[in-house]
């Protein structure tokens, strides 16, 4: 029966599948019928695309065995956009399958716990295992397989499907791009969103794109760079000399996790102002509404749009560009940028190195340093003991500047306190802010322990900027929020009536003029170096002359032939050459180094030296051993593991990040003796002091 009406069977089933993955997606039964009854044309489109990836049963003989590991392989990604959308606004997409070992990374947070993560390998086991059974004991088809006809068929659908979609899409029925993605995804449906964000990846070519379309650009560029070449920077209004130009300022650019105005939300009720700090930079200095391309989660764009210019907009819907094209290719930065100029180029980030593979996009943007979390003593911990607090940035920021002492430099640090997921349950006593005024006692929670947690980035800001003030040396700092957080904000829950805008403020201590402005993350950094008189880039120099008219279409037009033609075109901006290669990016700025090794009364073998981290671990003869943390000077081998060493064999402490990564090894190695008393690097360079007891 099944085979013989199975055209029928599949069209009821991709309509039954498409009911459940949205009530999956949605979290309601009645908001899955709700989509049904107003969306019936993206339903029925969606229902079409699953038909269509169930035509290749005909290409088997065991048919109900493909039509069961088709149906749970969809059934499983709407119930992974389930659980997506529980913990952030941004849905499930193709490029997330790329994030998943960052996903693994996060284990017991709030956001991700082991035991979420042990039923979701002991579910998929039980999956595993019933397909095993089911391809052993399961019925197969009798009849004559008519293998050309089902390959016929299958093509014929693919093209159908081409078709529709092109129909679809010039009809407006189905959007072809989603400026909301989150909108997009519930508008229509999350089978197309996904099925969007698998075939729509990377850029695609500009109609107009050519070698002169990209020297018109860069003609119009230069002479707007020319018209304004008496460049000026204000300083108690008078226009500063050029041998004071010379005298570049530091940039410190801040990226605040999660970070939002809680006074901005409507209906929230709060005991005092959380953000005094903030607020009295963005009175005082430029600063004004950002909008940024996610919400709720996705950093990494946020982040991509402000240090390279480039617009999100024109990539694959949902897209990491760290995790696509910067995998393979370099990218002209603010970092490259100012390093032309003579910037040192650092970042400063209380997280894993590896974390959406920031390691590797950071080298891409020739960055100089990066100081990730595994090159860190952290110490403090947010009340839940998920995240690091962000007090530890302001003495990693000011190593990243005291690296350099004889230029000027660009740090762009990256907080992380802010971010979620936020508990039900009331976690702090006494909190320093009281918060109500929403809907649910649980929702209250969650809003007061954020707000709390915002308030402590707020004090950050305050340390921050007077550490920055103590060193006499000119410098422009750059605050802005990457997202707001996820709390099910609606756009009519906003003072500004929109959740892709957050805020940014600056600060500076040699009197650039006050100018608002609000701005797209894109522009951020080309309006903060325009008002300190820095025009360098490709992109920054392109949004300067534009004067930052996000609105026109010739704007938005001339940026997306830049952004191709250096991702993805000839590159005709830089006449075919590689002006901007990838950096050999140093981990850290500390030398670590092995003083000396001691024989402990319970037979552990203890490491001295400088600069270990609760990431430091104990290698020998390359391999890497189980290391207890005491300071940041000892390290300890198990008496077990030390009772294993020979003679002759090489110790040296490496700090890893995720899945094993290396990032940094000492400078020195020591090798290991049977002998009572301890042995020293024989190294004349190193001066040793080792107190009598040590001894």
């Amino acid at each position: 029966m099944l085979n013989r009406y199975s055209l029928l069977f599949h069209a009821l089933l991709s309509c039954m599948l498409i009911f459940i993955i949205e009530a999956c997606s949605r979290r309601s039964i009645v908001d899955a019928a709700v989509f049904f009854s107003s969306h019936a044309f993206a339903f029925f489109f969606n229902a079409l695309i699953i038909f269509f990836t169930l035509s290749v049963v005909y290409l088997f003989r065991r048919r109900t065995l493909m039509r069961i590991i088709i149906s749970c392989i969809w059934l499983l990604l709407g119930i992974i956009n389930g659980c997506v959308l529980s913990q952030r606004v941004t849905p499930f997409g193709y490029t997330d399958l790329k994030c998943i070992s960052d996903l693994l990374t996060m284990t017991n947070t709030q956001y991700f716990t082991k035991t979420q993560e042990i039923c979701v390998i002991i579910l998929l086991c039980v999956l595993v295992v019933f397909l095993i059974i089911f391809a052993l004991k399961g019925p197969k088809f009798q009849g004559h397989p008519h293998k050309i006809r089902a390959a016929c068929f299958c093509a014929g659908m693919g093209m159908v499907m081409s078709l529709a979609t092109t129909m679809a899409h010039s009809s407006e029925q189905m959007a072809s791009y989603f400026a909301n993605i989150a909108q997009g995804y519930s508008d229509y449906g999350f089978v197309y969103g996904f099925s969007s964000s698998v075939m729509d990846r990377g850029m695609s070519k500009p109609k107009d794109y050519s070698e002169s379309t990209i020297k018109a650009i860069k003609q119009s560029v230069a002479q707007a760079k020319e018209e304004a070449s008496s460049y000026k920077i204000a300083q108690n209004d008078q226009v500063i000399s050029d041998s004071a130009k010379k005298q570049q300022p530091n940039i410190i650019c801040v990226l605040l996790e999660s970070f939002m105005d809680p006074t901005e939300i409507n209906y929230l009720k709060l005991s005092q102002d959380p953000i005094p700090n903030f607020r009295a930079l963005s009175d005082q200095f430029t600063s004004g509404y950002l909008s940024v391309p996610v919400v709720g989660a996705g950093t990494a764009n946020s982040e991509f749009e402000v240090l390279t210019g480039m617009n999100l907009r024109f990539f694959g819907t949902g897209e990491y560009p760290y995790k696509t094209i910067l995998k393979q290719t370099n990218c002209e930065s603010i970092a490259s940028d100012l390093s032309a100029t003579g910037y040192g180029t650092h970042v400063v980030h209380n997280n894993g190195g590896n974390f959406y593979s920031r390691a590797n996009a950071f080298s891409q943007f020739g960055f100089d340093t990066f100081i990730s979390k595994e090159m860190m003593n952290i110490q403090e911990y947010t009340p839940l003991g998920s995240w690091p607090t962000d007090d530890i940035l302001i003495g990693e920021t000011k190593k990243a500047l005291d690296s350099t002492p004889d230029q000027a430099d660009f740090v762009y640090t990256i907080t992380v306190q802010g971010h979620g997921n936020y508990p039900e349950e009331k976690i702090i006593e006494n909190p320093e802010i009281k918060v109500s005024g929403a809907q649910t006692e649980e929702q209250n929670n969650q809003w007061e322990y954020y707000v709390n947690q915002i308030h402590e980035v707020d004090k950050f800001i305050k340390n921050l900027t007077d550490m920055l003030s103590e060193r006499n040396e000119d410098t422009i700092l750059v605050l802005f929020g990457d997202h707001l957080p996820t709390m099910g904000l609606a756009d009519e829950d906003l003072k500004s009536g929109d959740i892709f805008k957050t805020k940014y403020a600056t600060w500076n201590n040699f009197g650039l003029e006050k100018k608002d402005a609000d701005l797209a993350a894109y522009q951020l950094l080309a309006y903060a170096t325009d008002q300190a008189g820095i025009h360098e880039g490709t992109i920054f120099t392109y949004h300067q002359a534009e004067n930052y008219r996000s609105d026109s279409e010739l704007y938005q037009n001339r940026l997306e032939n830049l952004q191709y033609d250096i991702l993805y075109g000839e590159r005709y901006c830089y006449d075919g050459l590689d002006l901007y290669p990838a950096s050999d990016l140093q981990m850290g700025v500390d030398k670590t180094h092995i003083k000396y090794y001691r024989k402990n009364a319970d037979g552990s073998l203890s490491i001295l030296g400088d600069h270990f981290t609760n990431w430091s671990r104990i290698y020998v003869n390359d391999t890497k051993m189980s290391t207890t943390f005491v300071s940041d000077t000892e390290l300890i081998l198990s008496a077990d593991d030390t009772s294993d060493l020979e003679n002759g064999d090489v110790l040296k402490v490496c700090q890893v990040g995720s899945s094993s990564t290396i990032f940094r090894t000492t400078e020195n190695t020591v090798s290991y003796y049977t002998a009572d008393e301890p042995v020293a690097e024989a190294d004349s360079s190193l001066e040793t002091t080792v107190s009598d007891s040590d001894e």
